[in-house]
């Protein structure tokens, strides 16, 4: 399946919870209505981002430039629960305006999402979020994930 489905642009999303903030790097999301405007995002039961996203009720989607691809890289080969990947990464945090959320000062615009619908799909969530906020703050080549190995946007 994946030689028909990718290259496929590859996110950061961040979360919080309870104190402890994440960033989780995805391959799997899409925009799923104009009007609400909602985003989905599709997260593996048994990451840490999960449990963060499923009990805060929240998310943001962050566009990240291909100048980033070893903090992104950082970001999805290790987990938040041992380690602070804003940290590990050499990203900054900043705060989301409509959301208790961070969001990465680095992409090149972002997605405030509050969780309206969760949808258990196989070994995955997918969690629908009504886009509270956003902006495109910049322009530039966007990451790819490309059977394993990134590229980018044309």
């Amino acid at each position: 399946m994946a030689e028909l489905t990718s290259p496929r642009q590859t996110i950061l999303v961040t979360s919080r919870y309870s104190g402890k903030d994440n960033i989780i790097a995805l391959s799997w999301h899409a925009p799923v209505s104009f009007t609400p405007e909602l985003y989905a995002i599709m997260v593996g039961h048994t990451r840490f981002s999960h449990d963060l996203i499923k009990n805060s009720k929240v998310f943001c989607v962050n566009f990240m430039s291909i100048e980033h691809e070893k903090e992104v890289l950082a970001c999805g080969t290790s987990s938040g629960r041992s380690s602070d990947k804003f940290e590990k990464a050499g990203l900054t945090k900043g705060e989301s305006e409509k959301i208790d959320c961070p969001r990465i000062k680095e992409a090149l615009g972002y997605l405030e999402c509050k969780v309206v619908n969760a949808v258990k799909a196989g070994d995955h969530t997918i969690f629908v979020g009504e886009v509270v906020n956003s902006e495109s703050k910049k322009k530039g080549k966007r990451i790819l994930q490309d059977n394993g190995g990134f590229t980018t946007t044309k």
